[in-house]
């Protein structure tokens, strides 16, 4: 008989969602940065083990947003917890319990949905005993189902998450193939990995407002090369001017470091070209907003 289990990956922004997210699948699908909001759209990652397929739903991180964009992504991380079998909530044991985590947790307990606590970069912390207090007041005030202290990076703990979501899986058919591990185009996931570099090379102020959106992705009928051009989208010249740099020196690094994640992903050589263009506050025009796909609707 198979099974199968949703779980909505859930938390603050910067708490380590999509470095778990690609833990549990065993692959890459999720950017990761260490700056925030790095996560802006829902992401579905798979893995079926033996009888058991679970779906794990990646969703953008709670934070305080100004622009429609953030109003989109809020909605989205809001909306996907009421659309699973249990929700993964992740909160970052090196800081203090926000409010956000509070008013997400009550909300959560109060529609009686399932919740696992997962309490992240457990490797961070010398003296566990630290943890005590948090996890005493999870428990107390939440009443989650479980709560697993984890670290993500180092994968301590992914066992204990997948026997735990095995447990509330329920009997059902498999609504992905197998072998598939995600449902995001290949596009998509090829921007989001040019996406990544951006925000992993570029200054604070710039990241935020950059999209990408692959327009061709095309393997050669004559050579195992793929073709890949993709647009870099900023909300200023001078955004613009930082992405290029010097004599185009940053953009060839970019390209650079992209092409090679690329390369390992899609185990064919690739050919990458990347163009920056400026469309100025995009992040407060629904019309683009939609076009690069970052809405749910």
């Amino acid at each position: 008989m198979t099974k199968s289990v949703f779980l909505t990956l859930s938390g603050r922004t910067n708490a380590g969602k999509s470095t778990l997210l690609n833990a549990l699948i065993g692959e890459k699908i999720a950017s990761v940065s260490s700056k925030p909001q790095t996560t802006r759209t829902r992401i579905t990652g798979i893995l079926t083990k033996n009888e058991t397929q679970f779906v794990f739903i990646d969703t953008p991180g709670l934070h305080h947003g100004k622009t429609r964009l953030s109003t989109h992504m809020m909605k989205t991380a809001e909306d996907s917890a009421s659309d699973a079998d249990a929700v993964l909530y992740v909160i970052d044991c090196t800081k203090k319990l926000h409010e956000q985590d509070e008013k997400m947790l009550k909300s959560i307990a109060d529609r009686k949905i399932q919740c696992i606590i997962i309490v992240n970069k457990i490797d961070l912390l010398q003296d566990k005993s630290k943890m005590m207090p948090l996890l005493l007041r999870l428990e107390n005030d939440y009443h989650p189902y479980a709560i697993i202290p984890v670290s993500a990076s180092t994968k301590d703990g992914i066992d204990e998450i997948m026997k735990t979501a095995e447990e509330i899986a329920q009997p059902s058919v498999h609504f992905f193939p197998d072998d598939k591990f995600t449902d995001q185009p290949e596009k998509v996931l090829a921007s989001e990995m040019i996406r990544e570099k951006l925000l992993r090379l570029l200054d604070d102020e710039v990241p935020h407002g950059i999209a990408v959106t692959v327009e061709k992705m095309s393997e050669r009928d004559d050579k195992d090369l793929l073709d890949i051009s993709a647009v870099i989208y900023c909300e200023r010249e001078s955004h613009k001017g930082i992405i290029i740099g010097k004599n185009g020196s940053m953009i060839k690094k970019i390209s650079t470091s992209a092409r090679h994640e690329l390369e390992e992903f899609f185990q064919i050589q690739v050919n990458l070209q990347c163009f920056v263009k400026v469309k100025e506050d995009w992040r407060n025009k629904e019309g683009l907003i939609r076009s690069f796909g970052l809405t749910e609707e």
